[in-house]
Order: C-alpha cells, then sequence, then structure tokens
C-alpha cells in the first residue's frame, strides 16, 4: 500500500487565526461548510459581506412567513438526503426555503415560525438520531411554546423490524399538533424502501408550501444562491462502485500465546478484516464515514426459504415492473433476515393463526420486539406455516437493505483503498444454524472477487478539525473500526492531540482486533492511551483485572466499567477540550452513556441535571459523537 499526501497549499494566516478558524468549523455540516465557503469566496472578490439572514428585509416574523423551513434528524444519512431532495424540490419551485439539521436549529425560533417540514429518523427502539436530541427535548419538554400559527408536516423514516416503527416521528407530530399546529397531511411512515412512502409526501408537501406562500412570493424575495456539493462520483446506492477484494484476513479466534491459554480464549467469533479496491471510482470517504455493501443474499438463506415453502425457485414472477426467477428475487432483491410487522401481518392473514395476529397487538410490544430480535424469514415461515404463491412470497418481502460497516482506514495512509472490519454473524436458534446475509455474503469472497460498494457520509463522525484537541474513542468489539481510521488520520496529519483508546471484547485471547497494529502504535506515539476490558475471561486469566472482579469471580467487565474507574482522567480530558467519539451497539452506546453521566457527576458535584446539561452541550459543539447500530 503507497500513502497518497494531499496536496494542501501553507496557510497564509498566523497561528492565532487558525486556531479561531478550527474552532469556528468544528461541528459544522456539508450545506453549512459549503455555505461559508461562499461567504468567504464573495469577500475575497471584493463584495461586502451580506447579511447573514436567509430572507432579507423586515423582522425575522416577516421573513418567517415567507419561507418555508425544513429542519432534519439524521444517523445514516437517509433523512438528511429527502430532506435535501425536499429543498431542491421547493427551491425549483421558486420558494424560499432554509435547511437545517436539527442541531443547528435555533429553537428560540420555533413560536415564530409558519411553516415547518420536520423529516426525522427513529434509531433502535425509539431514540432520536443523535443531532435531533437537543430539538426533540425541547418540542417534548416545558418550554416548548404555544404553535397556533405554525403549519407543518412530518416524515418518519423507520426500520419495521423494529416495534417503535417511526416512533420519533409520530411523537413530533403528536406534540406539535397538542402545541396548536396545524397539520397539512397525515405523518409520514417510511420503511427501509424509502422512496415508497417519501415521494408521495414530498408531492404532498410542495404542494402545501406553494399554497401557504403562495406561487412566487417567497421567490421575489430570496436573494440566496446555494452552493452544492460538487459530486466526485457517480456512484451511489443506486450504481454501485464494483471494488476489487484485495486482501481477507481472519483477525479474531487466533492463539496468540499458545495452546496453554486456549482455555480463556474460546473461538465463538469469526471477525475478518477486508481491504477493497476503489481505484478508478471517483469515491472519496473521509474516517467515521461508512461504506455500504450491496450483497447478495447467500445461497443457503435462499435454499431454505424455497424449502420451508415448497416453491420452485424457476418460478417466473412479475413485480413492480421487473419479470425474474423466484429464486434470482430471493438472492439480490428482497430482504431475508431481518423480519417486520408487516411481513407478520401478511404472515397472520395467510395462515390464520390467531395468535400470530395477536402478537401484533400494542399490548404485546414485548414479545413483538423478542419475535424481531431472534426469528428470520425462515424462522417465521415454519413456526407459522401458510400456504405461499411465489408472487405473494415476492410481495410480502421487503426489497432487499444495503448494509453499512464503519471504514475502517484513512486515505493518507492506504491511498486508494478501503479497510473494513467484519463480524461474520452465525449462531444456532430454533434448532437451526443462522448467518447474516452481508457478513456470510462478504466472509465467503475470495481475493479478486467484485463487491458493488458506496460511500455513506457521516459529516458528525469526523477527527477534530484543531489537530491539538485530544480524542477519546470508546469502541468494544468492531466498533473500533472507525478509530483504527482516526489513529492513522491522526498520524499522516502530524495531529498534536493525544489519541485515547477504550475497547473491548470477550476474551483478550481470540477477539483483540488489531492488537499489534495497537501496541506498535503505543510505542510509536500515535496511541497515546489503552484501556482494555475483557469480558468473558475468567479471572485466573492473567489478562482479568483482579481488582475490578473482586468480590465476584463470575462479573462481567465492560468498557463502561472502565469509564468508571478512570472517571477522573476522562472529567480531566473532557475539560481540557477534548473529543468524545462512542463507537457500537446501541445497547453498548446506553450504558456508556449512563457511565458519562455518573463519571461527570461525580466530579461536577454530583449533579446529575448538571452532568446530563454537560453531555448535551458537549453534542452540541460537536465534541460528543456516536455511531451506534
Amino acid at each position: 500500500m503507497t500513502a497518497v499526501a494531499t496536496a494542501v497549499p501553507p496557510s497564509p494566516l498566523p497561528e492565532d487565526r487558525r486556531v479561531l478558524l478550527a474552532r469556528l468549523v468544528e461541528g459544522l455540516d456539508g450545506n453549512s461548510l459549503w455555505w461559508l465557503s461562499g461567504f468567504a469566496a464573495g469577500m475575497a472578490q471584493g463584495h461586502p459581506p451580506p447579511s447573514l439572514a436567509v430572507i432579507p428585509g423586515g423582522p425575522p416574523a416577516a421573513q418567517a412567513a415567507g419561507r418555508l423551513t425544513i429542519v432534519y434528524g439524521s444517523q445514516t444519512g437517509n433523512a438528511c438526503r429527502a430532506a435535501e431532495q425536499l429543498a431542491g424540490d421547493a427551491e425549483a419551485a421558486g420558494l424560499a426555503v432554509r435547511l437545517l439539521r436539527a442541531d443547528a436549529y435555533p429553537t428560540r425560533e420555533l413560536a415564530g415560525e409558519r411553516l415547518l417540514y420536520i423529516v426525522i429518523s427513529t434509531q433502535g427502539e425509539g431514540d432520536p438520531p443523535d443531532d435531533a436530541i437537543g430539538l426533540v427535548e425541547f418540542i417534548a419538554g416545558r418550554r416548548a411554546p404555544k404553535l397556533p400559527g405554525l403549519r407543518y408536516a412530518v416524515l418518519g423514516l423507520g426500520d419495521s423490524s423494529y416495534v417503535d416503527f417511526c416512533g420519533i416521528g409520530r411523537r413530533l407530530d403528536a406534540r406539535l399538533a397538542e402545541l396548536g399546529a396545524q397539520r397539512l397531511q397525515p405523518l409520514g411512515e417510511a420503511d427501509l424502501d424509502i422512496d415508497s412512502v417519501a415521494v408521495p409526501w414530498r408531492t404532498q408537501a410542495l404542494a402545501d408550501a406553494r399554497q401557504v406562500l403562495g406561487e412566487g412570493v417567497a421567490a421575489a424575495t430570496s436573494n440566496v444562491t446555494p452552493l452544492r456539493h460538487a459530486q466526485g462520483s457517480a456512484h451511489g446506492d443506486a450504481h454501485p462502485f464494483p471494488a476489487e477484494l484485495l486482501a481477507r484476513q481472519l483477525i479474531s479466534g487466533r492463539d496468540f500465546k499458545g495452546p496453554g491459554y486456549g482455555q480463556y480464549g474460546r473461538i465463538d467469533k469469526r471477525v475478518h478484516h477486508l481491504e477493497l479496491s476503489l481505484e478508478g471510482s471517483g469515491l472519496h470517504y473521509e474516517p467515521g464515514d461508512a461504506l455500504g455493501i450491496v450483497h447478495r443474499n447467500p445461497p443457503q438463506l435462499v435454499d431454505a426459504i424455497l424449502a420451508a415453502t415448497g416453491l420452485d425457485g424457476d418460478t417466473g414472477v412479475s413485480h413492480d415492473g421487473h419479470e425474474r426467477p423466484l429464486a434470482q428475487w430471493l438472492g439480490g432483491h428482497r430482504e431475508l433476515t431481518r423480519i417486520s410487522r408487516p411481513l407478520l401481518a401478511s404472515v397472520a392473514e395467510r395462515s390464520g393463526n390467531a395468535d400470530l395476529a395477536g402478537l401484533l397487538q400494542p399490548a404485546r410490544g414485548d414479545e413483538l420486539a423478542a419475535v424481531f430480535a431472534d426469528h428470520q424469514l425462515v424462522d417465521v415461515l415454519q413456526r407459522w406455516p401458510a400456504d405461499w404463491d411465489a408472487a405473494a412470497l415476492v410481495a410480502a418481502l421487503r426489497p432487499a437493505a444495503h448494509r453499512l460497516y464503519s471504514i475502517a482506514s484513512s486515505r493518507k495512509r492506504v491511498g486508494e483503498e478501503v479497510h473494513l472490519t467484519v463480524d461474520e454473524l452465525a449462531y444456532d436458534a430454533h434448532g437451526r444454524g443462522h448467518v447474516g446475509a452481508a457478513s456470510a455474503f462478504l466472509a465467503a469472497l475470495e481475493e479478486g472477487a467484485q463487491v458493488p460498494v458506496f460511500v455513506e457520509p457521516n459529516e458528525r463522525f469526523r477527527v477534530p478539525a484543531d489537530a491539538s484537541r485530544d480524542i477519546i474513542m470508546i469502541g468494544p468489539g468492531t466498533g473500533v473500526a472507525p478509530f483504527r481510521g482516526f489513529v492513522q488520520e491522526r498520524a499522516e496529519t502530524g495531529a498534536s492531540g493525544r489519541n485515547w483508546l477504550l475497547f473491548g471484547a470477550r476474551h483478550f485471547n481470540s477477539d483483540f482486533l488489531y492488537q499489534v497494529e495497537w501496541q506498535e502504535a503505543l510505542q510509536s506515539r500515535q496511541l497515546h492511551r489503552l484501556d482494555l476490558a475483557f469480558s468473558r475471561d475468567h479471572l485466573k486469566s492473567p489478562h482479568m483485572d483482579v481488582r475490578a472482579a473482586a468480590g465476584d469471580p463470575h462479573q462481567r467487565i465492560y468498557v463502561q466499567h472502565r469509564l468508571r474507574e478512570r472517571g477522573r482522567d476522562l472529567y480531566d480530558w473532557l475539560q481540557g477540550g477534548a473529543h468524545l467519539y462512542v463507537c457500537g451497539a446501541i445497547a453498548m452506546g446506553r450504558d456508556v452513556h449512563a457511565a458519562l453521566l455518573e463519571v461527570i457527576a461525580a466530579h461536577n458535584g454530583g449533579d446529575a441535571d448538571a452532568a446530563a446539561d454537560y453531555l448535551s452541550a458537549l453534542q452540541r459543539e460537536g465534541r460528543y459523537a456516536r455511531d451506534v447500530y
């Protein structure tokens, strides 16, 4: 691999101005940075600085009366894209529009808004995306103003394989109505096939905006020429790039210390390191971004579905304007591992099973969540058998959803490559073996194979623009992937800030991902501190923290325990301006957040409310970022 240096001309700014500029751009999203670049370019050409208001002339209330405000909250980028499409449509129609990420929306202006569209996703079991936590809490709280003059609509994005599907969108929609606002159209609830709901919702939203604002009125008052990011590549989720697999290496399950240590490190996980070529793609990424994988369902999944239904894979099926054999629909175009409420409703109807129909009732939400957690499609078909034909099965299944993997590299280190850390999902349940669709697809590939990929930017999950800032990275398991890229990036750019990694896994001996790299990074001072937590190692293991387990030899030690143990240092780093990052499972993210609240409360006088405000302020400043899934 050859490192690629980025050609950046020397800065003409003095040191104090460089620091101010770095702090100015911290936490800004792409839209804000492009706007700022245009603002600076105009000044460089001799134009006087324009007003920073979106619509000139008149008090804020008059401005709000003549514009559409679109606010989005997005974790993986889908809500952002949907909001940008709506803003583009409104702008093309001659309407004055401003587009804001939720954490950039000034809540003091809500009382004066006249037309507001919110596009927001729901994470897991009813959590808001990180960039919308503050706005959601404000609207739900006692400080929210009465809104009799507001007209609004909400587009919720979610995943119907969770019980609280589009829960944040539903709660915002109901709360705005409770505050006196007038709903212009019913809540849009978009599943993974977003456009089937989002497109008609946007069409109606645009028609409503034209009626509310009046044709041509806003166009006459707006003087904003938006700056659009030039697309460097034509490859997106609809047209992925065929990336060549350069290398695939198993990085878990290896006995580093010899057979004598095997009792402490049972091999029960397979994690792969993948290296893919992006040469000729035009794709660019930054550490913190994700790589989208357009996978094919493994043959064993397809065979299991055909066996469970008794259908012939060669049967032709016409659906949504496409004609394909059933096996082809199942292999590349339908979701086979993640079940959803609409699917279960279809199965209940075809099977006539009253218990399954009852499972979909609100009172049985916990039972439904348990089914979502451990049932794949084949389990549903075998537990609740029904008489299926090929066309009905295809119609009942959701379109295949692309999988996103955190990128584990920096282009400054690896050049025209992208690296991934992939946990190969495999488990036994309901009397049969199960595999993950995308991870099994990737794990079966041989070097030289092509993988359809695209880049999914995550602008909230970036190394600090101010390279002198310290960073704290919390990444158990494959959550460590983006932090490999962070450390590479900071080393290649000569960042002077310190890097602290907290990593956790089940076993030191078999699950310490990238162990040698972290040890080398410590020795070279590219990594300044490393804290470890191995939850399943026994007390007699030389890698177990005896003091932490004192009194309970079966206690499991996780990264949140390390946070509490290192609380004083953690708080001091944050007080010194450090940026904090968390990556991994949603449940882990909740546990880590709770531990952070405890640590901050313990060192700020024991005030829990002040600790919550402290973390919220870090999020608003872009100094506390999470990538949880």
